[in-house]
């Protein structure tokens, strides 16, 4: 089998998705997600202009050469776009993998762990009686783990909160926009939360928190103390994690499980995090971290250190990486959570898939390949659309963390 053709495919179904489809010559394609939120068409201009060149005439069969190919035989290596766009030809190779040996993706990884993957949703409310009624919602949707974000008092928008009751969206068209934060209002304002939420809804339910990268190891220190009483099931990216020394200072002042990595794009962002025991969870994703191949690797490293999984899953991810993200889910053994939003009616018409949710977990199907195909008829009356996330200050104007 080889490679006979491979596009990049740009559709906007209510958010920008980037796909890349491989063709062969025995007619079994597959599909990559290429998205890099905010940067969709650097990533398409690197496959176009750089990869796809490269890749026609090989067997597909080969992931781990191909992998090393684009990876190591790149003399300026690693970012976010290189390694979304080597992420995208890796998951749509094991997509034909899977198709031509008829056997789901997992399969090829080692089998089944576990038959689904625990999943969280995002509980989002302007207010705190607004984000516990989001939580009790999602509750009797059957999730087993919600993320929980509340607006603050005194700041006109907050991250994970939503507008016009709308889905929580970040990416917004046109030029970024501009929010304020404090620091001191939102630790004053997060432990209430969870006061009211472990008051309300008891304490089987498993609750997650995002900080966002907003505070310094201290501050983080603190809100981790604080929060100990309501056992979270983690804290998310409590500093820009930059500067991996600042995670210990936080390991020493508090047992609230930390977790990062979402914004990671290779195995060395947390070689050191993972090394030190100093995160629980990494969160790197599969479309931003170099595929499946790179995905593998870093589980396995993170297993002997005793940190889990708990992989990215954002919408700005399209079905191909959450299905992509699924299969891996369920064939590692030191597998932890899996962030789950769910896509909006456009998308799931563009991008069919067989992976499932049912009682609090989410299951890859057992088509195979990873289970997900793309209508490209559908996805062209879905143009792409500039879109980017928010920029945010500070209260005195200084240009923070978003």
């Amino acid at each position: 089998m080889k490679i006979t053709s491979a596009k990049v495919i740009v559709c906007s179904p209510g958010r920008n998705f980037v796909t890349l489809k491989i063709e062969t010559d025995e007619g079994i394609y597959g599909l990559g997600d290429a998205t890099l939120n905010g940067r969709e068409l650097s990533v398409a201009s690197y496959l176009q202009d750089h990869l796809i060149p490269s890749l026609i005439g090989r067997d597909p069969f080969q992931t781990e050469d191909i992998w090393h190919y684009f990876y190591r035989g790149a003399y300026w290596r690693r970012g976010p776009v290189t390694m979304t766009a080597i992420a995208a030809i890796d998951m749509a190779l094991w997509d034909i993998k899977g198709k031509a040996l008829k056997v789901p993706v997992y399969n090829l990884l080692g089998g089944k762990s576990r038959e689904g993957a625990v999943v969280y949703a995002h509980a989002n409310g302007v207010d705190i009686e607004q984000t516990i009624d989001e939580v009790a919602r999602y509750k009797d949707l059957g999730y087993l783990a919600i993320r929980a974000q509340s607006g603050i008092p005194g700041l006109k928008s907050t991250y994970g909160v939503p507008k016009d009751n709308k889905p929580y969206e970040p990416a917004e068209r046109g030029l970024p926009s501009e929010s304020l934060w404090s620091t001191e209002k939102y630790l004053r304002h997060v432990p209430k939360l969870f006061d009211a939420l472990r008051t309300r809804l008891g304490e089987e339910l498993h609750l997650l928190h995002d900080v966002h990268h907003r505070l310094t190891p201290i501050q983080a220190a603190r809100l981790g103390k604080e929060l100990e009483p309501h056992h979270l099931f983690w804290m998310e990216d409590p500093v820009a994690a930059e500067l991996q020394d600042g995670f210990r200072l936080i390991r020493q002042h508090t047992t609230t499980p930390i977790a990062v990595g979402e914004v990671f794009n290779s195995i060395y962002d947390a070689e050191q995090l993972i090394r030190e025991q100093l995160i629980d969870y990494i969160r790197m994703t599969v479309v931003h971290a170099g595929g499946i191949t790179a995905m593998k690797k870093a589980a396995d490293f993170a297993a002997l250190y005793h940190v889990q999984t708990g992989s990215h899953g954002a919408t700005d991810l399209s079905p191909v990486a959450m299905a992509a993200a699924l299969h891996l889910d369920v064939a590692i053994n030191n597998f932890g959570i899996q962030e789950h939003m769910a896509h909006n009616a456009e998308t799931e018409e563009t991008f069919p898939h067989a992976y499932s949710f049912s009682e609090g977990m989410m299951y890859p199907g057992d088509t195979p390949g990873l289970g997900v195909e793309i209508d490209e008829k559908l996805a062209e009356r879905f143009p792409y659309q500039r879109a980017y996330l928010p920029v945010n200050r500070k209260e005195d104007g200084t240009l923070f963390h978003w």
